[in-house]
């Protein structure tokens, strides 16, 4: 957890970490520390599988999705709270301000109630889509780009978070392991899919979301119904060889 009261420069550094190594885990299903900043890891750059090792070790299988119809997105708190004691907590900045910092490229800043240097302009290259998206912040802020849960708030409620703690449940939604900046449109088609149901149109990206789905379930001892791991693995299947 970040302190309480850290610097905006040392958060942006240490933001910028998160990239290299996140950890998500409430539950942790590796044995040592090593091992588990390996699992829990946001990586910049392709994720490798070694030949022979099957993504989805540890992960409980069920055969489906059982839909709880009870879910509230006020279960998982205030939205892009920074009230959380999830990496970027408590520094002055709301989750999503931070997620646009760390995602877009050629920025600018602005001054605003929830941070003091939000984004203002920037440009997401939308790794859903591969398209070039520009961003100006505005009346519309919440259309071009938006922020995704990769693994889904309403999937992971159905898959066990109904019955995690609250605190539990505000990390897991401000968890910058789970988040993207992504097309708005990307996002609303995806909704809260499962991967047997949805994978990002861009196939190029399919080894880092299915990896990164795999290690945000992992680390939250979510499962993965059976349909959406063979997806998972097909496109894990796709990362270079460790």
């Amino acid at each position: 957890m970040i302190a309480a009261r850290v610097t905006r420069k040392t958060f942006l550094w240490l933001m910028a970490l998160t990239v290299l190594a996140v950890l998500v885990a409430y539950q942790v299903v590796v044995s040592s520390a090593g091992e588990r900043d390996r699992e829990f890891v946001a990586r910049a750059d392709v994720p490798t599988l070694q030949p022979g090792t099957d993504p989805l070790a540890g992960i409980t299988l069920v055969p489906v999705r059982i839909h709880h119809y009870d879910y509230r997105r006020a279960a998982f708190g205030d939205a892009w709270t920074d009230d959380t004691d999830a990496p970027g907590g408590h520094n002055g900045c709301d989750t999503r301000d931070d997620v646009l910092n760390r995602d877009l490229t050629d920025k600018t800043y602005v001054f605003t109630k929830h941070c003091p240097d939000a984004v203002e302009t920037g440009t997401l290259h939308d790794p859903y889509t591969s398209a070039v998206i520009d961003f100006h912040r505005g009346a519309k802020i919440g259309e071009a780009v938006q922020i995704d849960h990769i693994v889904p708030l309403a999937l992971a409620w159905d898959m066990g978070a109904y019955d995690w703690p609250v605190a539990q449940r505000i990390r897991f939604a401000n968890d910058p392991a789970n988040l993207l900046a992504v097309s708005g449109k990307a996002n609303e088609d995806k909704s809260d899919s499962q991967p047997a149901l949805w994978m990002p149109p861009n196939g190029a990206f399919h080894c880092k979301y299915a990896m990164q789905f795999i290690a945000v379930s992992r680390g939250y001892g979510l499962p993965v119904d059976v349909v959406s791991s063979n997806v998972l693995r097909q496109a894990a299947a796709s990362c270079p060889a460790g």
